[in-house]
């Protein structure tokens, strides 16, 4: 999503941006629908978690550290 926005200028400055329609309709009815927008969010913020936390444990490592 956004992948494609153009970015207008003025005086050096953004001043719009320009997205294609299907990208606009996407968007449009993620923010209008509180389940998407909440879903998106939570995706949103895991992608946020994932990337600042580099120790990442298997699932077969936490299994081992429960069943000590």
């Amino acid at each position: 999503m956004l992948e494609t926005v153009q970015i207008i200028k003025e005086k050096n400055k953004p001043k719009f941006a320009i997205l294609a329609y299907q990208e606009f309709l996407e968007i449009k009815e993620l923010l209008s629908n509180e389940h998407k927008l909440e879903d998106f969010l939570d995706y949103l913020h895991i992608q946020n978690v994932k990337s600042k936390n580099e120790d990442r444990h298997s699932l077969d490592d936490v299994k081992k550290m429960f069943s000590n």
